[in-house]
């Protein structure tokens, strides 16, 4: 994540993370980006059962309900083993998490082992009685999936309706008091509805949005040419840049953060360079802090079926199952050839991710979409729009 209103506004100083120490358990959930520890935050999809039929979903999830999801039981022991790992926040995900009626149970399991507590959810399903419910168990954040306006939106997410339903959950989960975000995945279909994802942050008073680059994984992977060109892709930050700066010089910050596209780091650096040499060499100490990419390092997943991956991204290859061998055994088996090169990835990238100025701060960038593409996980990251010259090669 590349948290444009910290980095870009100055809402976040290098002395802040400094001061915890910057050891996860310690840090505020607004730093944890720059945590030394690198312990993992946790995405778990709990079912693969969704009741939309979004076109670039990276689960593939389907209406029906998957045989093989961990039980409750299988749930909390994983919880047990995870708040022993140390890992600070757990992201229950699907599908859509609150198909799942434990849910509440789970998240609040986890809250009671003092980790934090997140949901990624399509809105959907958040009654005001849920949300009232989920604020209860002391969920810590929800995340709902916005992909434009009512029209583009609902034809991504494949039902009619979902636009406005997901609207009444944000308004629930603010009601009820719980924070609540926006997630928008970036394509060439949708780009041009940013500007509109910012006028609806400021109208709903919605404290936060995080714009996802695309990743070319399940149905998503169908979906490489509707990504941004490279100049696209600069011109989406800009704007999101712009946006963010305009909400902050008004008295009205959001939290705005780019996720999925580490380029993001030293683009925004190269331009405060130019803008503000003071502020930009204090954006590249927190870009150092923050390092990059982190799958299979400071973000993993475990699946519905207790397959454990390096991110939500990489379901094509499983390190273990929590069935088997508890997560902590599995994140840290660096005998497993891919998870100890994901360790120290960034000894392995090739071609201009390897000889590039900018390495330190953005750890290669996404293998998925490398793999997807080139079919070399080593390989360049497709989606790097930085031109040879800004990155020194």
């Amino acid at each position: 994540m590349i948290g444009i209103s910290k980095l870009y506004c100055g809402t976040v100083e290098p002395s802040d993370a400094l001061r915890y120490e910057r050891h996860s358990g310690k840090l505020p959930s607004h730093l944890l980006q720059f945590s030394q520890d690198k312990k993992p935050v946790v995405v778990w999809n709990i079912t693969r059962k969704c009741n939309l039929k979004c076109v670039h979903c990276y689960a593939q999830a389907t209406d029906k309900q998957n045989e093989n999801e961990l039980s409750t039981k299988d749930g909390k022991a994983l919880i047990d083993d995870l708040a022993g790992f140390g890992v600070p926040v757990i992201l229950f995900s699907g599908g859509e998490p609150l198909v799942r009626k434990d849910l509440p149970d789970l998240a609040a399991y986890a809250v009671d082992k003092g980790m934090r507590a997140v949901i990624s959810t399509n809105g959907t399903l958040i009654t005001p009685d849920r949300a009232r419910l989920l604020k209860e168990i002391g969920l810590s954040y929800v995340g709902i999936s916005l992909d434009g306006m009512e029209d583009i939106n609902d034809r991504f997410r494949g039902v009619k309706g979902a636009f406005n339903s997901a609207l009444d959950g944000i308004r629930n989960c603010l009601d009820a008091g719980i924070k609540v975000g926006l997630r928008f995945t970036i394509n060439r279909f949708n780009v041009d509805e940013i500007p509109a994802i910012f006028d609806l942050l400021e109208e709903m008073e919605i404290p936060r949005v995080c714009f996802y680059h695309l990743v070319y994984a399940g149905r998503g992977s169908t979906l490489v040419e509707d990504d941004l060109s490279h100049e696209q892709s600069r011109q989406a930050v800009d704007l999101i840049i712009d946006r963010t700066d305009d909400l902050h010089k008004r008295g009205k910050p959001k939290e705005v953060l780019t996720v999925d596209n580490h380029a993001d780091g030293p683009y925004l650096y190269l331009r405060l360079l130019r803008e503000d040499p003071e502020r930009a060499q204090e954006v590249l100490e927190l870009l150092k802090m923050n390092e990059g990419n982190n799958s299979g390092r400071g973000i993993g997943c475990v699946s519905w079926d207790g397959r454990v991956h390096a991110d939500q991204f990489w379901r094509h290859h499983a390190f273990g199952n929590i069935k088997e061998r508890p997560f902590s055994d599995i994140w840290t088996d660096t005998s497993e050839p891919l998870m100890g090169k994901l360790k120290e990835k960034k000894k392995h990238v090739k071609g201009r991710c390897a000889a590039c100025q900018w390495l330190d701060i953005c750890g290669g960038n996404f293998r998925v979409r490398a793999e997807a593409v080139a079919g070399d996980i080593w390989a360049p990251d497709p989606a790097c729009y930085l031109t040879d010259e800004e990155i020194g090669a």
